[in-house]
């Protein structure tokens, strides 16, 4: 029987419910062979991820799901996922400490601008309702919310936390050459994440993967929770025309996204164990 694996997860250390150690056992009782922790902009949950592969005898796969922006189209927000790197490296850790501080800085102007406009909110009160996750609007709404300064959550983004809105402050991406060079120098490899879901059409997601296979990227997600039929076999053909490495996994968020399982996407995913195989060896770690 083939083996089943799962290359894109995320745990509490980012938006998932889950504990590093609770997605290994997670995983486990799925009866998967292994799993890649692919937590947005962060590799803090991977030490214990991996201890706890090695506590319960089971593969884990270093990972990680960079934000950047791209510069073609309407300049969407895409995300590359990096596989089998070296979290320790230099390189990642400096890229890493930069992205902490750019988010930091964007949390802190978020606060003053809730406060100017009546609503008064700490850094440090949003920090620790993030009880050591990373901070984002969702927390800033709890915040919120728990203050009695809005009705619901729907209001928080409607009216003060998203683009346009009185306090919104934009991001800071990296760029795609920046995030897939981090990778490669700690010796991963480079993943395109969800192409489909960039509202690009299948010229425009080739075109976005030729010019990101030119900057050095390695693969492409072929299978992932919400295609259908026809955007995997789309997909895989994308891969192929360009010598991309096919790769995939479910997104998986805990109670966050329960539509989707582990392993099995919404129930009909299948990512063999031959995928991690292909990609493993364009890994330069140790």
């Amino acid at each position: 029987m083939e083996k089943c694996i799962d290359l894109h997860c995320h745990s509490y250390c980012s938006d998932g419910t889950f504990s590093p150690e609770g997605l290994v056992l997670l995983a486990k009782q799925q009866g998967l062979s292994a799993l890649a922790l692919t937590d947005h902009d962060t590799v803090d949950g991977l030490r214990a991820f991996h201890d706890a592969g090695k506590k319960h005898h089971f593969e884990t796969i270093s990972g990680i799901e960079f934000a950047a922006q791209y510069a073609g189209f309407h300049q969407p927000e895409i995300h590359i996922v990096g596989l089998g790197f070296d979290e320790t490296s230099i390189a990642l850790t400096e890229k890493m400490q930069e992205i902490q501080q750019s988010r930091h800085i964007r949390n802190q102007k978020m606060a003053e601008k809730l406060t100017a406009i009546g609503f008064p909110v700490s850094l440090e009160e949003v920090t620790q309702n993030a009880g050591g996750e990373i901070v984002t609007r969702a927390h800033f709404a709890n915040v919120l919310l728990k203050k009695g300064f809005v009705a619901d959550r729907a209001t928080v983004f409607q009216r003060y936390l998203s683009v346009g809105c009185p306090a919104y402050v934009e991001r800071t991406f990296l760029t795609p050459q920046i995030c897939i060079e981090t990778i490669h120098k700690a010796g991963g490899v480079a993943i395109l994440a969800h192409p489909t879901l960039y509202h690009l059409d299948t010229d425009q997601i080739l075109t976005l993967c030729k010019n990101l296979k030119a900057l050095g990227l390695d693969g492409m997600e072929c299978r992932y929770s919400t295609f259908t039929k026809n955007q995997t076999k789309a997909m895989q053909h994308i891969a192929k025309s360009l010598d991309l490495l096919p790769s995939g996994g479910s997104d998986f968020h805990g109670t966050n996204k329960p539509d989707i399982q582990l392993g099995k996407g919404k129930g009909s995913l299948f990512v063999s164990y031959a995928i991690w195989e292909n990609l493993k060896q364009k890994c330069k770690t140790p």
